[in-house]
């Protein structure tokens, strides 16, 4: 899965408008960081963070549809996934809530859920003009037996096409 990961990652690298940027890496830490600007309030691109089935993509979730996928928008919710055989992942664990201004989320992403590393991602949101700037920021730390400086570049390529799923999808309102 890792090998997959990055594959999907060097693909995505390069497919979105958005600005990314690995801020920071080591062989225990990476911090990844991507930007948009949408052309919806802040409030209503908060609500779709919570509509994560509508944006995220079907390649990057383990049940091959986005469908299944869920995001509960309060500290404690749950950013899950319902697999065929009955199954459901945990994927992120809400920490903070605060609609319409960010939303932050813990836990490890894809195969870095099979590692020691915590993970934070959030979304902080900002009224530009008539519209909200997006930033998209991941950190994680710990140890993962390939080396997360190793992982870093990947990750935000995948990340940034996340944040650019949602970007599509607020711009189609």
């Amino acid at each position: 899965m890792i090998k997959l990961l990055i594959a999907a990652g060097t693909m995505a690298s390069g497919a979105t408008g958005a600005a990314a940027e690995v801020k920071s890496v080591s062989p225990t830490h990476f911090e990844v960081e991507s930007k948009v600007t949408v052309p919806v309030a802040p409030a209503e691109a908060y609500r779709m963070l919570g509509r994560i089935g509508e944006w995220w993509s079907k390649d990057h979730t383990y049940s091959s549809d986005a469908a299944n996928l869920s995001f509960d928008l309060r500290a404690g919710g749950c950013f899950c996934e319902k697999v065929p055989d009955g199954g459901t992942i945990e994927h992120l664990r809400v920490v903070y809530a605060r609609p319409g201004q960010a939303l932050r989320a813990q836990g490890g992403l894809g195969p870095l859920q099979a590692e020691a590393v915590t993970g934070t991602l959030s979304w902080t949101l900002k009224a530009v003009g008539a519209g909200t700037e997006i930033t998209q920021n991941y950190i994680v730390a710990g140890h993962a037996r390939m080396g997360l400086d190793k992982l870093a570049r990947p990750v935000d390529g995948v990340m940034t096409a996340q944040l650019a799923g949602l970007e599509q999808r607020l711009r189609r309102k």
